[in-house]
């Protein structure tokens, strides 16, 4: 059972994470960029990575990092090949592997609020 949440977490982070990068590239083109901001798209990475945290049983952490390196090269694929970036190739990767750290952070959060949660819980 166990190593069958951890795929479900992997996979699931997999899978957020190409959507929340289609839903960047297609939906919000020049919406960060206009405000003169256009890192704040990143933050959406957050999400796939606490998702995933949650999905997951035993290795948190670890499995959402999975998910979202083994989704890297995908979304650098329909980047390159379905949409016309005007960005070079290493800048379309260093935006990547900053989503795959977000992701992770995300993962992170999730613990840190859940472990705050359980805390609280045994003193009362």
């Amino acid at each position: 059972m166990r190593s069958e949440r951890g795929w479900a977490g992997v996979f699931c982070c997999f899978a957020l994470f190409i959507v929340v990068c289609l839903y960047l590239l297609l939906n919000m083109k020049g919406a960060f960029r206009a405000s003169g901001h256009p890192e704040l798209g990143l933050l959406f990475f957050v999400i796939p990575g606490a998702v995933a945290s949650f999905v997951s049983s035993g290795q948190r952490v670890l499995l959402p990092l999975v998910g979202a390196i083994l989704a890297t090269p995908v979304c650098l694929v329909v980047m390159r090949v379905w949409l016309f970036s005007q960005r070079s190739f290493w800048q379309e990767l260093a935006w990547l592997f900053s989503a795959v750290f977000w992701c992770a952070l995300g993962a992170l959060c999730f613990l840190f609020v859940s472990a705050l949660i359980r805390a609280k819980r045994g003193r009362h």
